[in-house]
């Protein structure tokens, strides 16, 4: 790896932003699932952005003004422990291979920070993420205070580096959105591939298993959250996760589900007919969300607010429901009273990025952010239809989302995942396909 990477520039941005001062960003620790079975390895979100190190056990210290430094602490070779566990890069290797300008053990942490803290006028770190790594940081504090009589300082100023970095994550750049690209195609042809082989008597778990089989044979290292592979009923749970119920002819499958490759998340939901053609209620509410979705995917653009593309979906999917009966009232009267809600109950759509959930604020200095190039977020409206008194029964345990991926560009946005057929015409043409 060069010293000019996508890394390397964004360690030199934050830089910038810091000026005088020091940032200490650990990576994630390993964590024991049970006895002497760890789960698998993810690192830190922050840590990756700025490194693409992906070993655990591993911190990045940025030294900022005239003189700035690049600094990774992380484990040594261990030929014993490599037989064991797997290659490591190893300290001395990390300096050339990541961009670094010094390396050093991980085990010369605590010896090490107290002398680079000294005389620095702020410390920016990840604070409160986790108590162990607040106590480590307040001991190298005290040590440094300690030293008041022989003329070093303290730094007088603790701030959360997060909240620099969140700025920065939310704008992608080249990298990233090629990654997402990606990612987003690996996780299209997983849905495609559900579609096809869903079929009546089939359970919730054995469609899971074809996504997760897609995933992994195009190289994704895991899924970027739990899929939902919902039927009937079970898909007016916004977080089901069981996937452990029998496909019926006749249900819909709604499935949210997305891989995770290389770090970046990818995030899908479609919702289909288990026996590949759509009744005639269901069609009504699946046209009824995919009008909204068009609606909200279409208020995505440089300087329309986070707020807009939501707003357009329920004021489509608000006259549909009073059209279909699900509501009285003018749309006014019930997007006023929030009695749209019962079947429409979250937002239409989150950042996306490094974490399914990506980091940023949706608001600023109390209004809705602004949309900007490079900005990547899901659209994902929804309805959701459990059995109640004054509900057409037509209409009971029917639940629909359909979920994009988007990333907002200079005329509009760009749909990363339109591979995936949503159209009603589109969706029974694949499923009569089957595997052909």
């Amino acid at each position: 790896m060069t010293r000019d990477t996508p890394f390397s520039q964004r360690r030199a941005r934050l830089l910038e932003t810091i000026g005088e001062g020091i940032a200490v960003i650990p990576t994630a620790p390993e964590v024991a699932r049970n006895r002497d079975s760890d789960f698998p390895y993810r690192f830190d979100s922050y840590f990756h952005y700025l490194t693409g190190f992906g070993e655990p056990q591993a911190v990045l210290v940025l030294v900022g003004g005239e003189r700035p430094r690049q600094i990774l602490f992380c484990r040594d070779k261990d030929e014993e422990r490599e037989i064991w566990d797997g290659y490591r890069l190893g300290f001395e290797a990390a300096r050339e291979a990541l961009g670094m300008d010094e390396t050093f053990s991980i085990d010369e942490l605590d010896a090490q920070m107290p002398s680079l803290i000294a005389d620095q006028p702020r410390l920016l770190y990840p604070a409160g993420a986790d108590r162990g790594w607040d106590a480590r940081v307040f001991g190298w504090l005290n040590e440094v205070r300690g030293m008041a009589r022989t003329g070093i300082r303290a730094p007088a100023t603790l701030t959360d580096v997060r909240s620099l970095l969140d700025d920065m994550r939310l704008l992608k750049d080249a990298h990233e959105l090629a990654t997402m690209r990606k990612a987003a195609d690996i996780s299209a042809d997983a849905h495609i591939r559900a579609m096809r082989l869903t079929a009546p008597g089939r359970m919730e778990y054995e469609i899971e298993a074809e996504l997760l089989h897609e995933f992994r044979r195009r190289g994704s290292q895991f899924p970027a959250y739990t899929s939902i592979v919902a039927g009937g009923a079970n898909a007016c749970v916004l977080h089901y996760r069981e996937n452990n119920a029998v496909l019926r002819d006749g249900d819909l499958l709604l499935i949210d589900a997305g891989c995770e490759l290389d770090g970046y998340a990818s995030d899908i939901t479609r919702t289909f007919p288990v026996n590949g053609r759509f009744s005639g209620p269901q069609r009504d509410i699946y046209d009824l969300v995919l009008a909204a979705q068009h609606a909200a995917i279409a208020a995505v653009a440089p300087g329309r607010s986070w707020d807009e593309p939501h707003q357009a979906a329920v004021d489509v999917l608000v006259r549909g429901f009073i059209d279909l009966g699900l509501c009285e009232g003018t749309p006014e009267a019930v997007i006023e009273s929030g009695d749209y809600r019962r079947f429409y109950m979250h937002r239409t759509g989150h950042w996306l990025g490094l974490d399914v959930h990506d980091v940023g604020d949706y608001r600023e200095a109390g209004q809705w952010r602004p949309l900007r190039e490079g900005m990547t977020l899901t659209v994902e409206p929804g309805c959701y239809i459990r059995p109640a008194a004054g509900v057409p029964e037509a209409f009971w345990n029917i639940g629909v989302r359909i979920e994009d991926d988007v990333v907002v560009t200079p005329g509009g946005c760009e749909i990363l995942t339109a591979g995936v057929p949503k159209s009603i015409e589109a969706i029974e043409a694949l499923m009569r396909s089957g595997t052909d």
